[in-house]
This record gives structure tokens, sequence and C-alpha cells, in this order.
């Protein structure tokens, strides 16, 4: 009697009770900075409450971009215009997310033997000044430019760490080569978005994502208990795609050869993604896609693996892993068949008029997607 009794009590106490709704909210942004869009999505109690997280979301994204931007001042801002400016001239004392940034990337040039590198930011500004003048031949029908080996070779003895002092004590940094100059393209809009997601966790939303411009980080469990999907684009923009699951907290983060190019007077197309090696576009696959918890590292490494043959590439993760058993790293090469037959992967996928070869930890997450079935 004395179990019925706690049962019915039990009962009686949770009549009525319902699982409360879970409530998701979204906003996007297209002019918050780094020369993209802001989505978020997260689960909150309230509009009123979502509204606040946007709110502040979106002023810390486009803060972080007057930081990291290489081409605008901005009033009471010291940012990394600020620090190429001064090159050879004087230190600058900088925010902590500066700071940050570059010590991460230091630890990136260093596991990827130089492959990835913001100190070849004269090799950049040359390819912007062409790519610039590219596009807008482009639109007139006619065909860009291509800078000379010898214009090249001199801005790339301009690069390395040699020339960056960074003072973690007082905050500043100094180039002491004139023309030396940072660039932090290849990972800085990762970084954003890892900042954006960590203020989320602080606020402890149960869950979410922050997408920025492509570079999708989720927060813990999707809100329905399904795993997170996301699409990896195909280059041809159209037909067959690729979509990756992950359950909890990831990073997606794609790198390619289909936006930001130029057609040039030799036929070629001519992308943004430059190899330190030659310093000329990278050209050994279509797009890297690396799938991680943290997104500054799945930028860089994003970044990185898209300019290394891929059996260095690989090597690359697995030494990366290795050092991080507890936030292992994922990956997704599209390229064409010709590359895909000089792979030994077994892991390989028929994507439209692409191959897909992806680490071994994928195979069961991993989907084909053909829009005309």
């Amino acid at each position: 009697m004395k179990k019925l009794g706690f049962i019915l009590l039990v009962l009686a106490l949770c009549v009525g009770c319902q699982t409360k709704k879970v409530e998701t909210f979204s906003n996007t942004s297209v002019t918050a900075g780094f020369d993209t869009f802001i989505s978020i999505k997260t689960v909150a109690d309230s509009q009123e409450q979502f509204d606040s997280y946007f709110t502040s979301s979106i002023e810390k994204f486009e803060y972080l971009n007057k930081l990291f931007d290489i081409y605008n001042t901005y009033p009471d801002v010291n940012n990394l215009k600020t620090i190429n400016d001064n090159a050879g001239i004087a230190p600058v004392e900088v925010d902590q997310y500066i700071i940050d940034l570059l010590n991460l990337s230091k630890e990136f040039y260093d596991l990827s033997g130089g492959e990835f590198d913001i100190t070849m930011g004269s090799v950049l500004k040359v390819w912007h000044k062409y790519r610039e003048l590219g596009l807008m031949a482009m639109n007139e029908g006619e065909l860009g430019k291509l800078p000379s080996s010898e214009e090249l070779e001199t801005a790339a003895a301009c690069k390395g760490w040699e020339f960056v002092e960074i003072d973690d004590e007082n905050n500043t940094v100094y180039i002491n080569n004139p023309c030396t100059s940072l660039d932090v393209g290849g990972i800085a809009k990762g970084f954003a978005a890892e900042v954006l997601a960590n203020d989320l966790i602080e606020e402890e939303i149960p869950s979410g994502f922050v997408n920025a411009g492509g570079n999708v980080r989720t927060i813990n469990k999707k809100w329905d208990g399904s795993p997170w999907v996301v699409e990896i684009q195909n280059p041809d923009g159209a037909g067959s795609y690729l979509t990756v699951s992950r359950l909890g907290s990831a990073s997606f983060v794609t790198s390619g050869d289909y936006q930001r190019y130029y057609i040039a007077e030799d036929g070629k197309f001519y992308h943004h993604i430059i190899d330190p090696k030659t310093n000329f576009p990278a050209t050994h696959f279509h797009s890297v896609t690396i799938i991680t918890e943290n997104s500054a590292v799945a930028d860089a490494l994003s970044t990185t693996i898209f300019t290394l043959p891929y059996e260095e590439g690989s090597a690359l993760i697995s030494k990366y892993n290795q050092d991080h058993p507890d936030k292992p790293v994922s990956a997704v090469w599209l390229m064409d068949q010709a590359q895909a037959n000089e792979i030994k992967n077994d892991h390989q996928l028929v994507v439209g008029n692409y191959i897909a070869v992806y680490t071994e930890d994928l195979k069961d997450y991993l989907v084909v997607k053909d829009p005309a079935k």
C-alpha cells in the first residue's frame, strides 16, 4: 500500500505536466562584416531573449571585422591595418583577440611547416590587385592579366615570422621589416565564428548554430535530437551534392576554387587561395572541407590542406589528430576523376562530375544527394 500510495502521489503531482515546447529563433545580417552574411539560430525562452543574443553577436562580429581588417582604419581601433602601416616604424598595442589570433596562426604555421602563413600579405596583396582588375575585365567581356613571377618573388621575399614580434605581456605587435604585412583571411572568419559560439555557450543556450558565410559552427545537440546535417557545395553550383552529418558541437568549413576567381589571358581560372610554395593559386582540388569542433582550427586547416597534395594533407591531419585526440579532425576532398585515380584511398564517392575522397571516420556520415530524384 505504501508503494501504491507513493506512485499515486507522484502521478497526482504530475497531473497536467507537459514537456515544455522547444522554441527556436533565427535571424541573419548581411552587413556585419567579413564581406559575408552571418546567420544565427538558437533555442530561446522568448523572442526577446533571442534578440538579445543576436544583437550581442552581431556587435561582436562587427568588432572582430574591424580588428582583422587590413584595408580600412576605424576611430579608436588599432587593427591589422594599423600593424601593417607601422611595419618598420613602431610596435602597436592591440586587443587580446588579435594577440590570440596571431598566436594561433603561428601554431598552424609551425604545424604545417610554413604552409599556413599569414605573413605572406605582400604576396596576397599582389594577387588581390590583379584579381580585382581581372573581375572588372570579366565584367567587360575581357580577360584579366597575370602578375609576373618576378613581381611575386619580390613580394614573397617580405614574408616570414622572423619579422613579427608579439609581446604577450604588453599586448603589442611589431613588424620589424617595412615590406612585411599580415593577412589573416585564411583563419579570421572561422576565429570570429568560434568567438560568437563561445559567447552563446556562456549564455547557456541548449542548442543552436552560427553560420558565418558558410563557416558553420553548431552548439550542443540539435534541438530535435537529430544530427546536424551540412551541405558541401558542388563546385558546379548545380547537380548532385554531398551532405555530412554530426551529432553535437562541430564546425564545418570549406575552402574552394569556385569563389573569388577570374579568368586570365591564358584562359585559366585564378582563385584566391595561394600556395606559399609557388606563389600561385593551388590546383590540387576543387574544395576541401574540414570538420572539427573549433571553427578557427577548421578554417586554418581547410586553407592549409587545400594547398597541399593529398598525401601531405592527409599526413598533416593524422599528425594533428595524434596531438589532439580529444578534438579530432575529419576531411573531405572534392576533385576531378583524374586526380582521384592517383590517390591511394578506398574511401571515395561520386558526386556529380567530381570525386569525394574522405577520411575513414566519415564513411557512415556522408550522403550524396541528387536534386533530380
